[in-house]
């Protein structure tokens, strides 16, 4: 059991939005991320803790997404995407819960989030989301870079395929972070 402290501890949910949520993900759905997310978030909410949800969005022409050169690209479908692409998945977002929209992987460069979380008072982030190997570890590298501490419920992430999802689980967070189930997180009294 991790014991966390309600005063200094934010949960971060990645990309939780209608353009990813409903990718063929493993080792769970994005649906199932979904509902534990939301289930995790009442219980910061219930504790008085920062609920913080991020989403990746880009411009119909995607002039303000990265563009180097490299081997395999991300896909950019002709014409933009959907409009509600960007949008977080229905009844996720309550009033209170900040939002932040990033440009890249992680969650943290070129946007205001670590700002919000220093001002609150956060030294530690719960973390989830989609996709494990790409948004969720970009963002815990940045955040322990950044000298918080970073715990991931691994029940609360899912990636594009299993093997992608074990690797970063098993070989990357346990590096920088503490990782956990949802089940086995409280908030000290």
């Amino acid at each position: 059991m991790i014991k966390l402290d309600p005063k200094t501890t934010a949960l971060v949910l990645i990309d939780l939005q209608n353009g990813i949520v409903g990718l063929p993900l493993a080792p769970r759905t994005g649906p199932d991320v979904a509902q534990r997310s939301l289930e995790m978030a009442g219980r910061f909410r219930a504790a008085g803790s920062p609920v913080v949800l991020v989403n990746v969005g880009f411009a119909a022409d995607f002039a303000d997404a990265l563009s180097q050169l490299v081997d395999q690209p991300m896909a950019r479908p002709e014409g933009g995407l959907p409009d509600s692409w960007s949008s977080l998945v229905d009844g996720l977002k309550e009033a209170g819960d900040l939002t932040i929209t990033k440009r890249q992987w992680g969650a943290f460069y070129g946007t205001e989030l670590d700002l919000q979380l220093r001002r609150r008072g956060v030294k530690t982030i719960v973390l989830g989301g989609i996709a494990t190997n790409f948004g969720v570890e970009s963002t815990a590298r940045q955040a322990w870079e950044h000298g918080y501490a970073v715990v991931i419920p691994e029940d609360l992430c899912t990636s594009v395929s299993e093997e992608l999802h074990q690797m970063t689980v098993r070989n990357i967070f346990p590096r920088i972070s503490r990782v956990t189930r949802s089940n086995d997180l409280a908030f000290a009294a």
